[in-house]
């Protein structure tokens, strides 16, 4: 969603459907999810860091995938009417933005999740919201083109945890010879080599 990003795209390939990519969408969610919870922090002082001590993942995670202990401890946070709560239950209601199949109706509940979110004196709510209202068109385009690069993000990884084991490489050739070799999941060579 980087605007250098989007100008290349609209002058190299200006036939193209640019898709925002939900896992994109989601991450600077998060990102202003974690923003609300830190300046919570720092406006009410030491012992309101106590209170959140170890509680940034369980903000973050989906419901289904809290523990039992996270389970219980988002239920006693939530009955102090802080503003990561109100940060949280924008991020949940935003989850019912992908269940949608037709852009008409997206559009409707996006609408609808932006007057939430504007409303909620959460600036870096407020901020997400605004950028998914400039970018709405290419957002939507997504329910027209259900697509995204997961793949392609787990490739990089991939290619940057075999960068990472190698401690670099001395040449190019020999990095693409590795990255083919692991990613294409080839057998490794019998070495010559005895290890007693």
């Amino acid at each position: 969603m980087w605007q250098p990003y989007i100008d290349v795209v609209k002058a190299r390939a200006p036939q193209a459907v640019l898709v925002f990519d939900k896992f994109h969408i989601v991450q600077h969610l998060t990102r202003a999810v974690d923003q609300v919870r830190r300046d919570e922090i720092r406006e009410k002082g030491k012992s309101h860091k106590e209170l959140m001590a170890k509680t940034r993942y369980i903000w973050l995670k989906n419901p289904d995938n809290l523990t039992e202990n996270q389970q219980l401890r988002l239920s006693e946070l939530e009955q102090l009417n802080l503003k990561i709560n109100r940060a949280y239950l924008l991020k949940e209601a935003f989850r019912g933005f992908w269940d949608y199949r037709r852009p008409s109706w997206a559009k409707r509940y996006l609408n609808k999740w932006f007057w939430w979110a504007t409303h909620s004196r959460l600036g870096p709510m407020r901020d997400f919201a605004w950028m998914l209202k400039r970018r709405q068109n290419d957002l939507l385009n997504y329910f027209r083109l259900p697509i995204n690069n997961g793949a392609v993000e787990g490739l990089n990884n991939k290619a940057k945890v075999i960068s990472h084991k190698a401690y670099g490489f001395r040449t190019a050739k020999n990095y693409i010879r590795n990255l083919y070799h692991c990613m294409a999941d080839l057998p490794l060579p019998e070495t010559l080599h005895t290890f007693a």
